[in-house]
């Protein structure tokens, strides 16, 4: 077949629109074209044409990428001469034809998809997609242009092998495995020595011509260290390491590897390379560095790693001694990630075994402490491996039996106040300089802490000495400010900054302590550090009246969280020092007053605070935590604070329970009324009384709801205000049946809220369905209600409760459901505003079908419609989802194929008496469940645990109804 010449102009202009046009509609209307040309049957043919006769990069890299397409395509069918030309063509067609960058990594790519694809294929018994070192032999002898290609076309052969593209997923991700062990077993090494020997020449030649200034032999060396990494970062066994977890990996270099290793002439090669080249390709020197510090220890005998270990440290401290390369911030990074593989992968032990032990860790010392205080210049990321070093070695100290001496009792303390001096001087700077504050990454300062804790209590009392008396030096400085007539607003920022900081870091060092290694002197200087954050905290909540520092709360809340884990709680010594200090100087004698600080304090934030989500957040989190303790919750409830706040939980004392429209605020209610009934629990028993005391301010709240609903046809009905109280309550009432988890406190609940109440909340559903603001809160608290959790949904024998329970949750699920499915969405609010809904009523149905308090067989006994109705509405909001909307949002599919299993269990008769269309609908649901395992965001446990289940019951019950036709 020939391509007219018109239709190949006509191409190169579409393909120069797609890729240059600045006009979406003219770009838009390429790429369609494009497309068909792309899908057409003969699409193959053509792309070979394309790319023998097109003039233009753009054309040539359609061709590519659409060759590259037919070839993943699981359902094309090509044969295997046809794959065969096609990689002779690629080779031939790089060898002869001048490219454009681009369009040779397309190329380079097609490659290696159709060398992987073929890689178990023969041609008269021989496996001719392997000959891949063959193939590229041709490129490697030629000038430095077409050996570059050569290179590429290994470097892209090695990346394929490597990674699952989407294709294998269709595919078999066990077949990927097989051809990935095969090319490791057979091409890899062979690859990764091809590699070492050119980058060698190539250093040689460029040693001699003084320097690297051919940007073609430039070009080279950049993709051989690219191959190199690829062949070093190769997963040989499968485990697919991820990437979040870098600081614990290990190279699983396979056993035959070991010659490349043992020969330390491969490790000089990378040191030589990273002081020879420029900049921009250094880095990739220590990244490939980087790996041959993690090969697995089982490579070497105890003598071999001694001797690697040896080089290894050389080379490091040879680095540090010349750390000219070390300004460019990407080297930087790569020395740091090789610093930290230092420590993760061999023992302290086995370190300062190593003859330049001393004079390494001095300079690695040093580097560490140079860059602490430059830290507002470093990326964070690097600190973390820095900080991660210290760590691990510190950790390691009880471990190590060598008599040669560590020596990091001379340098951590050092390292230690570089943090903290740098973190405190790093305020100022940030205030006056208006930059971006460190302790707004709340996520990178908690880490950076966790690393300080097990830091810092290395000649732990050097570290407090130190704390001690810097936050000495911040709190009287703030104290003499805030008795100046008016202070100014920076210096007043400063020294809140530095407190806030010192505060954190105090936490810091609390957390660190361990339990089977503590000292009483060490916990006499925790009381030290803890007195003195209270007394700042008793200063500043003297004056939230006139405003507060947010960050500094933030700070406290931190410190009250490490202390809460280690010094209250269950498995605490009573007798610990800390609390001895505490009563000296704030007269907290004992565990109970310290939580009378920590329940006064939460009150006080809850009061302040109630517009700072992320202090609300915090303080509800703590609140949270301390009601879970099992010792230390029988002491809360003693308190008056505590009393106090199960008496009086209304927005008058806690102002984000006042009628407000912030979701968020609306969530936290949850989280408060959870802690709240936990506590309630504690000596609620049976006393009904008590039960009711604590509901007066919900029951006032629902009454007055249920007044206005009842009026929603007059002119004084306030629309706004009743759907936000409504939405507050659901939360609450959620949050408090969330913790009646014993049979005693459910039925007070029951009680209460039916049938009393439960009107309101139908009510509720039946105004506002299309508001998920409403539906969200009260879907979740029916389906809440209806949970059987810790089987505390045991009524009376005499008592119709599960059937009234059932029939409410049925009522909702049917009011919701049959309005719900007249609501027409765009797709961007589908979920939101209708899938959610959709699946928290599933998530309902399933607890109440599979709570085993309802006894079904009544239902159709009495004549009651309840069960048939919610499952036909069951059935009714499944058809009007598609199946993908079904497995694109996970959570959805998770409630569906629960309960899928549960009615296929219990109620197979109705499954089988649906239309043949709504049960082939519900196969092609279990078929696309089966098939979905693998794809991000889909729970392949529950997902496929479901489907596995309703079909084994589906057969199940064929199998009998033939059996029983047989028999009669």
């Amino acid at each position: 077949m020939d391509i007219p010449a018109e239709e190949i102009q006509q191409l190169e202009i579409l393909c120069k629109h797609l890729y240059e046009s600045s006009d979406p509609v003219q770009r838009a209307e390429a790429e369609k074209t494009l497309v068909n040309f792309q899908n057409s049957p003969d699409s193959l043919v053509r792309c070979q044409m394309l790319l023998e006769r097109a003039h233009s990069s753009y054309s040539q890299l359609l061709a590519t990428t659409t060759l590259t397409k037919l070839i993943s395509r699981p359902a094309q069918v090509i044969t295997l001469q046809q794959r065969i030309q096609i990689r002779n063509y690629i080779l031939s067609y790089m060898a002869r034809a001048k490219l454009d960058t681009y369009v040779v990594q397309a190329l380079t790519t097609l490659f290696a998809r159709v060398t992987k694809l073929g890689w178990f294929d023969s041609d008269k018994d021989e496996f001719i997609f392997r000959n891949v070192i063959t193939d590229v032999s041709n490129f490697l002898q030629g000038a430095v242009e077409h050996c570059t290609i050569g290179v590429q076309i290994l470097g892209a052969l090695t990346s394929e092998m490597n990674q699952v593209s989407e294709s294998d997923a269709n595919r078999s991700l066990t077949k990927h495995r097989k051809i990935a062990s095969s090319f490791r077993d057979q091409q890899l090494f062979e690859i990764f020595r091809l590699c070492c020997t050119m980058l060698k020449t190539t250093l040689e030649s460029g040693m001699k011509s003084m320097g690297f200034e051919d940007p073609l032999q430039l070009a080279l060396v950049n993709h051989l260290l690219r191959l190199g990494h690829n062949c070093l970062t190769f997963d040989f066994i499968g485990t697919s390491t991820d990437e979040s977890s870098d600081d614990l990996c290990t190279v699983q270099i396979p056993t035959n590897w070991r010659p490349a290793f043992l020969d330390f002439s491969t490790l000089q090669l990378f040191f030589d390379l990273y002081h020879t080249l420029p900049s921009t390709l250094s880095p990739m020197a220590l990244s490939c560095l980087v790996q041959i510090a993690s090969v697995r220890r089982s490579l070497f005998s105890n003598a071999e790693r001694a001797k690697f270990l040896t080089h290894l440290v050389n080379g490091v401290k040879y680095i540090l001694q010349n750390p000219h390369g070390l300004s460019d911030a990407n080297n930087y990074h790569e020395f740091c990630r090789l610093l930290a593989r230092l420590k993760s992968n061999y023992q302290l032990g086995e370190l300062v075994l190593v003859d330049s032990y001393p004079e390494a860790i001095q300079l690695i010392a040093k580097f560490t402490i140079d860059s602490l205080r430059q830290m507002l210049q470093v990326a964070p990321n690097s600190i973390h491996y820095l900080l991660s070093l210290w760590q691990r070695m510190v950790a390691s100290v009880p471990y190590v039996k060598a008599t040669e001496p560590h020596m990091l009792e001379t340098y951590t303390p050092e390292v230690t106040r570089a943090y903290i001096t740098s973190r405190i001087d790093s305020v100022a700077v940030c205030i006056r300089e208006a930059n971006e504050d460190p302790l707004d990454d709340t996520a990178m300062v908690t880490q950076q802490l966790e690393q300080l804790s097990v830091i810092g209590r290395c000649e732990y009392q050097k570290t407090c000495g130190l704390i001690v008396q810097l936050f000495d030096q911040a709190a009287q400085t703030y104290q003499d400010l805030l008795q100046r007539r008016s202070p100014t607003p920076v210096d007043l920022a400063i020294q809140e900054g530095q407190l806030a900081w010192l505060a954190y870091i105090i936490g810091s060092a609390i957390g660190g302590r361990v339990s089977f290694n503590s000292n009483e002197d060490y916990d006499s200087m925790d009381g030290e550090l803890v007195c003195r954050v209270l007394q700042l905290m008793q200063l500043t909540d003297s004056r939230l009246s006139q405003g507060g520092c947010e960050r500094l709360e933030l700070a406290f809340l931190s410190f009250f969280e490490q202390f809460r884990k280690i010094y209250v709680g269950d498995q605490v010594q009573k007798a610990s020092k800390v609390y001895r200090r505490l009563s000296e100087v704030l007269g907290l004698t004992d565990e109970t007053m310290v939580l009378s600080v920590f329940i006064r304090k939460i009150i006080t934030n809850l009061k302040y605070w109630s517009r700072c989500e992320q202090i609300l957040s915090k303080t509800l989190s703590l609140l949270n935590d301390l009601s879970v303790g099992y010792n230390s919750v029988r002491k809360l409830v003693k308190l008056e604070e505590v009393q106090f706040m199960l008496n009086n939980h209304t927005g008058e004392h806690f102002p984000f329970l006042g009628l407000n429209q912030n979701v968020n605020d609306l969530r936290f209610r949850t989280v408060f009324y959870t802690a709240l009934g936990r506590l309630l629990m504690v000596d609620l028993g049976e006393d009904e009384d008590k039960f009711h005391s604590f509901m007066v301010p919900l029951t006032t709240s629902m009454e007055a709801v249920g007044q206005v609903l009842a009026n929603t046809e007059t002119p004084l009905f306030r629309a706004e205000e009743a759907k936000w109280s409504v939405v507050g309550l659901a939360r609450d009432l959620r949050g408090i049946i969330f913790a009646f988890n014993t049979r005693s406190a459910y039925i007070m609940f029951f009680d209460w809220v039916y049938p009393a109440y439960t009107p309101i909340l139908q009510r509720a559903i039946e105004l506002w369905y299309h508001d998920p603001h409403v539906t969200t809160p009260v879907l979740k608290l029916m389906a809440e209600l209806a949970q059987n959790r810790g089987q505390r949904l045991q009524f009376d024998v005499c008592s119709p409760n599960g059937v009234l329970l059932f029939r409410e949750a049925s009522k909702m699920i049917c009011s919701y459901g049959s309005r719900i499915l007249s609501v027409d969405l765009p797709k961007a609010q589908l979920y939101s505003h209708k899938l959610k809904g959709i699946s928290v009523s599933f998530l309902m149905l399933k607890a109440a079908l599979c709570g085993n308090y309802v006894n079904f067989g009544v239902f159709r006994l009495y004549g009651d419609e309840a069960l048939d109705n919610v499952l036909n509405c069951f059935v009714k909001l499944l058809l009007s989802i598609p199946i993908s909307d079904l497995m694109d949002y996970p959570k959805l599919s998770q409630t569906y194929y629960v309960l899928l299993e549960c009615v296929a269990q219990d109620h197979m008769n109705f499954l089988a008496s649906l239309d043949p269309n709504m049960f082939l609908y519900i196969l092609s649901s279990i078929s696309e469940g089966l098939s979905a395992i693998g794809k991000i965001g889909i729970n392949d446990t529950m997902v496929c645990a479901g489907c596995c289940a309703t079909l084994d019951h589906i057969i199940t019950y064929l199998f009998k109804q033939c059996t029983l036709k047989s028999e009669t």
